[in-house]
C-alpha cells in the first residue's frame, strides 16, 4: 500500500529554506517513506507520541504516520543540532 505525503506548513518552510543539494537528498528519502513508512534506521521518538525520526546526512526528518488516512505527515526538517531544541 502506498502512503500519501503531506508537509505541515512549518516543515515545508524549513524544507524550502535549505539549499538545493540537501533538498534533493531529503526529497529522495521522503518519497521513499511513501512506500515504506518504517524503513531500517528509523527511530521512534519518546517525547512525542507516534512520531518517528529518520536521518539524511546531518539533517533529521520528524514525521508521523496516520494509518486511518494512509498518510505520512512530515512535521519538521532541520539540522541535527537544531531539531531537538
Amino acid at each position: 500500500m502506498r502512503y500519501k505525503l503531506e508537509f505541515t506548513t512549518s516543515a515545508f518552510r524549513e524544507f524550502r529554506s535549505l539549499d538545493a543539494v540537501v533538498q534533493k537528498r531529503i526529497t529522495t528519502k521522503v518519497t521513499s517513506l511513501c512506500d515504506d513508512p518504517f524503513p531500517s534506521g528509523v527511530k521512534k521518538l519518546q517525547g512525542l507520541s507516534g512520531h518517528f525520526r529518520v536521518c539524511v546526512g546531518d539533517y533529521r526528518i520528524i514525521y508521523r504516520v496516520d494509518g486511518q488516512r494512509v498518510v505520512v505527515v512530515i512535521v519538521s526538517v532541520r539540522h541535527r543540532r537544531e531539531i531537538y531544541r
